[in-house]
């Protein structure tokens, strides 16, 4: 609650900034009580003179060399671009604004406009984007993207209209797998008795228990001195992840499970969204398109070099263990998950996202 209060006093002041710009220079920030008529005469007052019509506070949780935070960046250069500087994006990352779950509270509230964070704290708000928190139902980036790009993927992005969030697009953060300070994971045996963060996600806990594991929920801005404390043995992410926190430096191992697939789409609140010129909202949803093929770049070369820089900054072993086993020791999940239920993987989603996975 402190955080959700933190970010709402800081919008207050922010908008408190915005009124005092306005009286200024003429233009104004967007609200859901702006009149079609002066968003038009802002709208056109700002496409001619190049100023700032519209600034999205946005946030995720991760560093600022992490992919989510280059491709929100991206967006905005694009979208700076497409409008003439009218809508500008202002990016916090590193949990400056709060948790994932405070920013998806903030879209709602209005504190925030925008955000990129993971599929597995929506599971609190809908059952739409569970189907991606199956273990190992991607073995491939390809065929995630796929379904990312995909119809089926574009109505799940879509969803949650009605909760005050408006897709812009699918970013990602790549496959996730273990660290942990004890041993290597070579087996789903090797997890037994660990204490492993996860994210505050029902099947990914449900994963970790089936293999033995103590799969302990956390903030992810509080892993690095929980594991420098020893209050968790490990936690599960991918290598841009744990790279750019440098969790190398408080983790001995690394074992490339693959065991999920992270995809990370890019919210911005729909009460905000609404209240801007069509124009802008054309601009700002070109931009995140986009701005994909970019996000999905930095992903493929931080996954590539990560490992090799974290061996040389802190010795950081890597082993890469074979997934059959760890696929059959969580198989039972899809029987549990996948049926027609409040808290379950939709049947229909399902077998449609498998449809683009096997054809890729």
């Amino acid at each position: 609650m402190k955080k959700v209060f933190a970010i709402l006093m800081t919008a207050i002041v922010a908008s408190s900034v915005a009124i005092g710009c306005s009286s200024q220079n003429g233009s104004s920030s967007a609200s859901a009580s702006n009149s079609s008529s002066a968003s038009s005469s802002q709208t056109s007052s700002a496409s001619s003179s190049g100023e700032v019509a519209y600034e999205l506070t946005s946030g995720s949780a991760t560093p600022d060399t992490h992919p989510y935070n280059l491709g929100i960046v991206k967006i905005g250069e694009l979208v700076q671009e497409k409008t003439n500087g009218a809508v500008k994006i202002d990016h916090f990352g590193s949990s400056q604004l709060g948790s994932e779950r405070d920013l998806i509270e903030g879209l709602q509230l209005g504190s925030v406009q925008m955000c990129v964070i993971s599929t597995a704290p929506l599971s609190g708000f809908t059952d739409s984007f569970l189907v991606f928190d199956l273990p190992f139902i991607f073995e491939t980036s390809q065929q995630a993207r796929a379904v990312m790009d995909s119809e089926v993927g574009t109505e799940i992005l879509s969803s949650v209209e009605d909760q005050g969030l408006v897709g812009v697009c699918w970013f990602e953060n790549g496959f996730r797998n273990v660290t942990n300070n004890l041993r290597p994971i070579n087996t789903p045996e090797d997890l037994k008795g660990l204490k492993i963060r996860t994210m505050e996600n029902q099947m990914h806990m449900a994963a970790f228990q089936v293999m033995g594991a103590d799969p302990t929920p956390m903030a992810m801005g509080e892993v690095f001195t929980a594991l420098q404390q020893g209050t968790i043995d490990g936690e599960e992410n991918p290598i841009p992840i744990v790279e750019s926190n440098k969790l190398d430096e408080v983790q001995k191992y690394i074992s490339m499970t693959g065991h999920l697939f992270s995809p990370a789409p890019v919210f911005v609140g729909k009460t905000y969204y609404d209240a801007m010129p069509a124009e802008y909202q054309e601009a700002l949803m070109a931009a995140g398109l986009e701005a994909v093929s970019y996000q999905r770049q930095q992903i493929d070369e931080q996954e590539a070099a990560g490992l090799e820089i974290m061996a040389e900054r802190s010795g950081m072993e890597a082993n890469f263990p074979e997934k059959q086993a760890f696929k059959d020791a969580t198989a039972s999940l899809y029987d549990t998950y996948i049926k027609d239920e409040a808290g379950c993987v939709n049947p229909e989603i399902y077998e449609r996202v498998m449809e683009v996975v096997n054809a890729n």
